[in-house]
């Protein structure tokens, strides 16, 4: 097993603080981003113990800090952070991220650029907040279709952010927590029809047109495309999708509460497409989502998590193999995705400290019945109460989960309103999580 990733920043994240407040008082400087720039292409082919990434990493986050408070540069900051994000990746690709040394500085290069860059967008006013943020153009020789002025192509990956308490707990309890917590495989035919390749809770895996991906709550939504140089074939991501979306069509596949990468007779959401990759020849997830804290694998096993390392969906944004296309945020559901991951950080650390997953025990009569409606239904095809492969246990433990957060996240979003009000700025991240910790 590995060891949970900690920032052990909160100095850092007060001076951060400070210098956007002493911004906002004293007014913008004009931004050079050209010191930045050059100090990142002398980093490239650099090694991940290379002490200039340290440095780059502190004058980026400062950068942005003074940034955020000057909604003007906003956006040159962002355009900049994608070209930076690009020559990251590429230099990543020469390390082995199956290192600590590679996966931590890789994770506090990209992570933290994310959060550094969210920050900043959240400062911004909302109807200024830029939508589409464009990443590396890269070429597919599969089918592609144009989706929110994008272009979208057959073997790309769509990795999202769902809205429910799972979600966040599926992004956040790993040893690096992250943004995403759902995977789905596209499609595209010659004629230009977009489809995805997915496996949900409630129904195992399912194909899906634009409107019903589009139609599911997501707080995020990142497209990834495997770079044509480190396939063997550039017909690969077309055949991988187009076998994901026959096997689909084929066959009933339920889902993996387990995340055992090792069986393909059930599939959760990263592996519909690890899994036909891997059938062509590419393995994706280089370095495996590792849950090693203690409370965390306790709560994920009280889900019905049987394996601790596998193919988690955040870090697969950590992938050299892959560029990022583009990715898509709004305001109001971007603040939501904090709040929602503030909760589940303060949650985890109550679990680290012995806290477990309750459930209303005096329920589990009626929910049992509802389990056993959900398989009489389930025999003749129909929606289920409770998701074919969840026990009655489980799912009341998944409706504990939803009060709590929900609860915890309403008092959040009630002191983030004060802390507005008073200050004159939306609250920070690490102000977030230490407002969920009180709620906790």
């Amino acid at each position: 097993m590995g060891e949970p990733f900690v920032w052990g920043q909160d100095d850092v994240w007060e001076e951060l603080e400070a210098r956007f407040v002493a911004a906002r008082r004293e007014g913008c400087e004009p931004l050079d981003l050209e010191p930045l720039e050059a100090e990142l292409a002398a980093l490239e082919g650099a090694a991940p113990t290379d002490p200039r990434w340290g440095a780059w990493e502190h004058a980026f986050f400062a950068t942005a800090a003074e940034t955020a408070a000057c909604p003007e540069h906003a956006e040159a900051l962002v355009d900049f952070y994608g070209g930076a994000r690009a020559a990251i990746r590429r230099t990543a690709r020469g390390w082995d991220i199956e290192t600590t040394e590679a996966r931590q500085r890789l994770y506090r290069l990209l992570q933290g650029g994310r959060l550094a860059i969210e920050e900043v967008l959240l400062q911004m006013p909302p109807e200024e907040m830029p939508v589409i943020v464009r990443g590396e153009p890269v070429d597919s020789a599969g089918p592609c279709t144009t989706l929110h002025e994008t272009r979208v192509c057959s073997g790309d990956i769509l990795v999202s952010r769902g809205g429910a308490p799972t979600s966040a707990l599926i992004a956040r309890g790993s040893d690096y927590p992250g943004s995403f917590s759902h995977v789905a495989l596209v499609h595209v035919d010659e004629d230009g029809t977009f489809r995805t390749i997915e496996a949900h809770i409630e129904i195992g895996v399912v194909v899906a047109g634009v409107e019903k991906y589009e139609g599911d709550p997501k707080l995020r939504v990142m497209l990834l495309r495997p770079r044509p140089e480190a396939l063997d074939d550039p017909a690969i991501p077309h055949h991988a999708a187009s076998a994901a979306l026959a096997d689909a069509e084929s066959r009933h596949i339920p889902y993996d509460f387990a995340m055992d990468t090792s069986d393909p007779t059930r599939l959760f959401c990263s592996e519909v497409a690890s899994t036909h990759y891997a059938d062509e020849g590419v393995q994706l997830w280089r370095g495996l989502t590792k849950m090693s804290g203690e409370g965390t694998a306790r709560w994920l096993s009280r889900f019905g998590v049987r394996n601790f390392e596998t193919h988690g969906p955040s870090d697969l944004e950590h992938d050299p193999q892959l560029a990022v296309v583009a990715e898509w945020r709004d305001p109001e559901t971007l603040f939501r995705a904090h709040v929602d991951d503030a909760v589940v950080d303060a949650l985890l650390e109550g679990a680290d400290e012995g806290d477990d997953v309750e459930y209303a025990r005096a329920r589990l009569p009626l929910a049992r019945l509802a389990k056993a409606f959900s398989w009489v239904r389930g025999l003749f095809g129909t929606a289920k109460p409770i998701p074919e492969g969840m026990s009655a246990t489980v799912a009341l433990r998944v409706e504990w989960l939803r009060e709590r957060h929900g609860a915890m996240a309403e008092a959040v979003l009630e002191e983030a309103q004060r802390f507005r009000e008073e200050q004159g700025y939306t609250p920070p991240y690490w102000d977030l999580v230490a407002m969920a910790r009180a709620a906790r």
